[in-house]
């Protein structure tokens, strides 16, 4: 299996400076907006930024051509594995389907992640991947919903292109909901025995008072696509270490307002404000 990372580096000794490894979400890649502008305001801080690709987003396709999903936090601590080797401070921001990846691996694997790795954000994060792809095929989403199923089906017809033993022909015409989707190829090309279980297993909310390490998960109120009560129902550590922040408004991965980071996106300030406190300090 191979990743696509890429990192812009702080001039001087890799050491010197922490590191930030960014996961896109459903659709992304690593030149998505929302992970532009943080990497462009962490980078203002001082920070070295390390954009991760999930499997076959964006140009990794050439790399590696398999289906990447909600669960796989293997290839994140993978990738925080291999930021690790170059400096021994770092943090993990995870946006939507990577903010749950992330969150998965700090609780789910929280010991096999590297010492280095000292605190992670999850942005609307999926946390009950079920209530969220209910939340997605409501008809007051049609509209999101037909963008992700153009991607999806888009996105498996290439797999299947260039995996042609693999990936069956055509499996992906039809679809017409993201549920349909996880259920025809999601779960049985992932080893699920169904949507239902692909869900229950992948989803990082019943994870999320096993983590150990200093993490913010920041969402709104009025996302159309994570419903805040699928956020704000899990329990949290007693030790206080994870902070959860629901703010009224937002939408899925907006968060625009006045902010000193690029495209008034004010979700990147919010975040490296935490990261510096919890990595710096």
């Amino acid at each position: 299996m191979r990743l696509l990372l890429r990192a812009s580096w702080q001039p001087g000794p890799r050491a010197a400076a922490p590191a930030l490894l960014i996961v896109h979400g459903l659709g992304g890649a690593d030149a998505a907006g929302y992970v532009i502008a943080t990497a462009l305001h962490a980078y203002a801080l001082g920070w070295h930024v390390v954009r991760m690709n999930m499997r076959g987003a964006g140009d990794s396709l050439a790399l590696c051509a398999r289906l990447y999903h909600a669960g796989l936090d293997a290839d994140v601590r993978a990738a925080a594995a291999a930021v690790a080797r170059s400096v021994p401070r770092m943090a993990l921001l995870g946006f939507s389907l990577g903010g749950n990846q992330a969150l998965l691996a700090m609780g789910r694997a929280g010991d096999a992640l590297p010492d280095a790795l000292l605190a992670a954000v999850a942005v609307s994060p999926p946390l009950d991947l079920a209530a969220c792809c209910a939340a997605i095929d409501a008809p007051s989403n049609r509209l999101y919903q037909a963008y992700f199923m153009r991607s999806l089906r888009s996105s498996y017809a290439e797999r299947q292109r260039l995996l042609p033993d693999l990936y069956a022909t055509g499996r992906e015409r039809g679809l017409a909901s993201v549920r349909a989707y996880d259920e025809a190829i999601t779960a049985p090309y992932n080893g699920f025995a169904d949507a239902a279980d692909y869900y229950a297993q992948s989803s990082a909310g019943p994870h999320v008072a096993s983590i150990r390490r200093p993490t913010l998960i920041l969402a709104a109120d009025d996302d159309p696509m994570v419903p805040g009560p699928s956020v704000a129902r899990w329990p949290l550590p007693a030790s206080g270490v994870v902070r959860r922040e629901m703010t009224a408004t937002g939408g899925h991965v907006g968060f625009t307002g006045r902010t000193r980071a690029p495209g008034r996106y004010w979700a990147a300030e919010r975040v490296m404000r935490f990261l510096e406190a919890a990595v710096r300090t």
